[in-house]
């Protein structure tokens, strides 16, 4: 099991990620960045184009970035990315230690986590 300094180094690995990608996404607006369920949550609220996303603690150990798993995030992501990650569910992607966070790959996951409500573009 990671130790509490890793995993917080983990939690500001992807904070940090969350954060640049965001930022590289004006149709996004302003990141909101509150707790919910005792969990750092960040969310779209001006545009509301986003989908919540979550760091947290999954039971099994180690860290994880969290979706509704309402969406199809996870599973649109595993279908990418299928044996390049541990998964939990439809709910997360799970590292054990930081150097599992693939920033390229997870850029993948936080955009479309970020603008999942906005209309696809027409062909």
């Amino acid at each position: 099991m990671p130790s509490r300094s890793r995993r917080a180094r983990g939690f500001l690995t992807l904070r940090r990620l969350i954060f640049d990608v965001a930022g590289t996404l004006p149709e996004v607006g302003r990141l909101e960045e509150t707790l919910k369920w005792g969990q750092p949550a960040y969310l779209t609220p001006e545009t509301g184009s986003g989908s919540t996303i979550r760091l947290g603690l999954p039971k099994g150990g180690g860290f994880a970035i969290y979706a509704d798993c309402q969406t199809t995030l996870i599973s649109e992501f595993r279908e990418v990315f299928p044996d390049d990650f541990e998964y939990e569910g439809t709910r997360a992607v799970r590292f054990r230690n930081t150097a599992e966070i693939t920033a390229g790959k997870l850029r993948l996951l936080i955009s479309r986590a970020l603008t999942y409500h906005l209309k696809a573009p027409a062909d």
